[in-house]
């Protein structure tokens, strides 16, 4: 038995689903065409008017994380159901019969869309001190394109943007602000932002990307309430995007500036809400372990439920000595509580050679271990050749003190 939501205008809604009720559709609910979000549970389609006042970006976007199905009646506006790439085979006073027939009809389709993994937005965060949030970002949209999602990589960061110089393109594009601009006036769509983005062919596929500010005096452009709207239309345009964000949040903001105005960093902190999962990305080094505990835990009150997963980047054994992902691990079960934890490691030829030659790290060092441990499902698995026994036991122990001591350093 397929379930559906009936979004219609009264009395067609409650006609239409006593028809379906006969022909043996479970109608889930009855709603208005405007009152559709939040999602009743446990539906499989929509059926609805084909209007761009019921059909917004916030409601495909909705149905595309949940599985759901939309059936639009009536002729509607064709490119806007093309947009969303919706068809209208049935005329806005159809019977509940001829309904029911193509609900029945595409019931396996909608069972595999179902299935099929959700669109996503992912932040990559990291504190201060460059971590490498822009190179693990650039990596992780490429192995997501390789993975055959259509994906979109964002720089957000109002504060260093720099995805377009490591990947050679023009700091002059329209990029995000752009987006940004017209999300406030009403008119980005897919088609926008596809004429917006810049089409950067990689080894595995073509990766859409969304350039940020030229110069950090620009931040103003990138308020939260603009990228917020268009993050949201990402979501619905890209089956993937990947967000790169700067390291401050400034969740006082408010407590210091006129709260009408606009505030430095409301980029990160609208990114970071609005992402359905966040890769908050530590150094493997003294300081900057302790940077991302300290930051670690103002982060987790933000974006709570949102899932985090931690990736300590550049793993190595010189500043911390032999077992140096022993050391992080316990260190950060021990003042943060993470106990999952994920690994990449230092590879400091490929970072040079993606530098060189502008270009994604895959295209130019292929068999890069920081290559192998972003595509591999289990990433720490990969990084075993960055704990080379080139130290001692006395290092390894005298890195654990370093660790400790930049924790407890107050002006660290």
């Amino acid at each position: 038995m397929i379930s559906v939501i009936v979004a219609l205008p009264e009395p067609r809604a409650s006609a239409l689903a006593a028809e379906l009720r006969i022909e043996g559709i479970d109608v889930v609910a009855v709603v208005g065409p405007n009152s559709l979000l939040p999602l009743p549970d446990g539906a499989e389609a929509v059926i609805t008017t084909a209007t761009r006042a019921v059909l917004t970006p916030m409601l495909v976007a909705a149905c595309d994380r949940a599985g759901v199905r939309i059936l639009p009646l009536g002729d509607g506006e064709s490119r806007l159901l093309g947009r969303y790439g919706l068809t209208s085979a049935l005329p806005s006073d159809a019977a509940g019969w001829e309904v029911a027939s193509v609900l029945v009809a595409d019931g396996p389709r909608a069972s595999r869309r179902q299935m099929s993994a959700p669109h996503r937005v992912l932040a990559v965060w990291g504190p201060a001190g460059a971590p490498g949030r822009s190179t693990l970002a650039i990596q992780l949209a490429v192995e997501l394109t390789r993975a055959g999602r259509r994906t979109a990589l964002v720089d957000a960061d109002t504060v260093a943007p720099s995805l377009a110089l490591l990947l050679g393109l023009s700091d002059d594009d329209p990029g995000i602000a752009a987006a940004c601009r017209r999300a406030e006036l009403g008119s980005l769509d897919g088609a926008e932002l596809t004429r917006l983005a810049t089409t950067l062919e990689t080894g595995v596929g073509h990766l859409d990307v969304l350039g940020g500010i030229n110069r950090p005096s620009r931040w103003p452009e990138l308020s939260a309430g603009r990228l917020q709207t268009a993050l949201r239309v990402c979501r619905v345009w890209a089956e993937e995007t990947v967000v790169d964000v700067s390291s401050a949040f400034d969740a006082d903001d408010e407590a210091t500036y006129d709260l009408t105005g606009p505030r430095r960093h409301a980029a990160t902190s609208a990114a970071l809400s609005e992402a359905d999962e966040i890769i908050a990305l530590a150094s493997a080094d003294p300081l900057g372990i302790s940077r991302f505990i300290r930051e670690h835990a103002e982060l987790r009150r933000l974006t709570a439920p949102t899932p985090i997963r931690v990736v300590v980047n550049r793993l190595r054994p010189g500043p911390l000595g032999l077992d140096a992902r022993g050391q992080i691990r316990r260190t950060l079960d021990r003042f943060a509580g993470i106990t999952d934890v994920t690994f990449l490691p230092f590879d400091q030829r490929a970072a040079d050679t993606a530098l060189l030659h502008a270009r994604p790290m895959t295209d130019v060092a292929p068999r890069s271990s920081f290559v192998a441990a972003v595509r591999s499902p289990t990433p720490s698995r990969s990084a075993t050749a960055a704990t080379a026994t080139d130290g001692s036991s006395r290092g390894s122990s005298r890195g654990a003190r370093r660790l400790r001591r930049a924790h407890a350093a107050p002006g660290a």
